[in-house]
């Protein structure tokens, strides 16, 4: 490897061709040896990949040692977890998701609190606003207030302990208004129960802010509970065949709680079908996330463009259906609606949001919503994480090239789509010199005045 063709090679330089990242980049002998002309290029071009090498390896090193420490440290004591192992880019919305999937979503504690409130204060199916405004008063002693905010803030609850009042903000309809009711006993009842620090017990977070996102997700898992009581809720769920329209007609509910719901049957004695939700814009960002089913989502936020939630758009007023395949054939049956919050009429100033459901493809039979296949292979949308984890090669909706294969085209072979992977056997040129497959074959020319 010292010597290519006739031209003395850097040393270095020549080691380089064996790294597996450049060879990805199919980085050819011929290109190596003229960097090799100048000495100071290449001996900084080789000083630089080697430091690049020497910090990869020290902070795999580093991370696996503290992976084993975590995971050591975690196995004594009990009911704690250690995560998904440490990640530069784990924030404390990640570390919540991962509290709530280590929880499979689903606390009893909460139901107990819940059920015992409607106990106590003879609540029914159908919860009003007007209920929950004394529940506060008289069990905890807080007055409810309505005043509109400032100029410029769209803050919309507020607690002021020291005159013991609830603020909210009288543009809040019926159903957002009760929610935020239930979600502000929910935060009374965490408080003094003391229940975040029973629930979340030994683990340790990894962000000072995570137990506090914690505390604000267990108010509304507490809302959710108060205001869709497990039992009639499980029962409604299994008689109506999970349609969730119509089991927020049932409770006076929105589509969204409905479906953050179903995401809690986890009751091993009354256990609904595992699902996965997302929550998604326009613009195809995801604020809310949630793996019942073991689907895995891409780091940042992101997803596939091919998937319900983001198709949703499309069809507004109606629910979009669809199965999806995983490029390692793992299948599922997917729904999302999208909800529509305008403000002055406006749908701009105001908000849109898809909410998507899915659960394993062989669960859509026990749904209002699933649809009829034979073939899963032949109805199913190929679909994978997000663009820039995704295997597959022949994606027409690719939106960025995938981290799995080094980035390449041929600007005489054009694919579908310009950011699929383009694979050995069907470029017309290799490395750019001319030069098909086969080293004796020559490529296709076009003809004078042929069209691109």
């Amino acid at each position: 490897m010292s010597t290519l063709g006739e031209g003395r090679v850097d040393e270095a330089l020549a080691k380089l061709l064996d790294e597996p990242l450049l060879k990805s980049l199919d980085i050819d002998p011929e290109s190596l040896q003229s960097l090799s002309a100048e000495p100071k290029l290449a001996g900084t071009v080789a000083a630089l990949f080697n430091l690049y090498k020497n910090t990869r390896t020290q902070l795999e090193n580093v991370l696996a040692q503290l992976n084993a420490e975590e995971r050591a440290r975690t196995q004594t004591v009990p009911g704690s977890s250690s995560g998904p192992g440490l990640r530069f880019d784990y924030s404390p919305f990640d570390e919540v998701s991962d509290f709530l999937q280590t929880h499979h979503n689903y606390f009893p504690e909460l139901e107990e609190q819940a059920e015992a409130l409607r106990r106590d204060f003879k609540l029914g199916r159908l919860l009003t606003s007007q209920q929950l405004v004394p529940l506060l008063e008289e069990r905890f002693g807080y007055r409810v207030r309505f005043e509109s905010a400032a100029s410029g803030s769209s803050v919309v609850r507020r607690f002021d302990p020291e005159t013991q009042e609830l603020i909210l903000s009288p543009d809040l309809t019926e159903q957002p208004l009760k929610f935020q009711l239930a979600a502000s006993i929910g935060l009374m009842v965490l408080d003094k129960e003391k229940l975040v620090e029973r629930i979340v017990g030994a683990v340790r977070t990894r962000h000072a802010e995570t137990q506090r996102l914690i505390k604000v997700n267990l108010a509304n898992y507490f809302a959710g509970a108060l205001m869709l009581p497990y039992g009639d809720f499980f029962k409604e769920v299994e008689r109506t065949r999970y349609d969730v329209e119509l089991l927020s007609n049932l409770f006076g509910t929105t589509y969204e709680t409905v479906a953050h719901r179903l995401c809690n049957l986890s009751d091993p004695k009354r256990k609904g079908l595992p699902f996965h939700f997302l929550r998604s814009d326009i613009a195809g960002n995801i604020s809310k996330r949630y793996s019942g089913t073991g689907i895995k989502f891409a780091t940042g936020g992101g997803s596939c463009g091919k998937w319900a939630v983001h198709l949703a758009f499309l069809n507004p007023s109606q629910i979009t259906r669809q199965y999806s395949m995983m490029p390692d054939g793992t299948s599922y049956f997917c729904f999302a609606k999208v909800q529509l919050q305008p403000i002055e009429g406006s749908i701009v100033r105001g908000t849109a949001y898809s909410i998507g459901l899915g659960t394993h493809a062989e669960n859509a039979k026990y749904l209002a919503y699933g649809l009829p296949t034979t073939d899963l292979r032949k109805d199913a949308v190929p679909s994978g994480i997000s663009c820039r984890f995704c295997e597959r090669t022949d994606c027409n909706q690719r939106a960025a090239a995938s981290y799995r294969f080094a980035f390449s085209f041929d600007e005489y072979t054009k694919k579908d789509c310009f950011f699929s992977p383009l694979l050995v056997h069907e470029a017309g040129r290799s490395n750019g010199e001319g030069r098909a497959d086969s080293l004796d074959k020559q490529p296709r020319r076009r003809n004078k005045g042929e069209e691109h």
